[in-house]
């Protein structure tokens, strides 16, 4: 039966829907976090050697380069890419002037 009540109970019905609805979650950000993981690994591993034989904070800039790369390149490619927005007046062409506008409320023809 377990802790809170087995099969056919609520806790069981919630559990099966999280794990249903994790499991592609679970497989999409696995690849997308190794991808990140290495990414993170090759920048440390290139500002190790900026930061050997430091022994206290008066170059801790230089760890901070890589954040204010990535913030510039994050502004660049929005304003770039998702600047703009969508153009959604369509041409209507021979439909215009034939499409019936319903009203919501008591179904009547605008």
């Amino acid at each position: 039966e377990g802790a809170c009540g087995g099969k056919g109970t609520e806790t069981h019905k919630a559990c099966v829907v999280g794990d249903t609805v994790g499991d592609p979650f679970k497989d999409t950000s696995g690849p997308a976090l190794n991808i990140l993981i290495k990414l993170m690994s090759i920048i440390s591993l290139t500002i190790a050697p900026l930061m050997e034989n430091k022994d206290d904070w008066d170059d801790f800039w230089i760890g901070l380069i890589p954040l204010a790369i990535m913030m510039i390149g994050t502004y660049m490619v929005g304003k770039l890419f998702w600047s703009e927005s969508a153009d959604i007046d369509a041409d209507m062409g021979e439909m215009h002037g034939k499409i019936d506008i319903v009203n919501a409320e008591n179904g009547e023809i605008a």
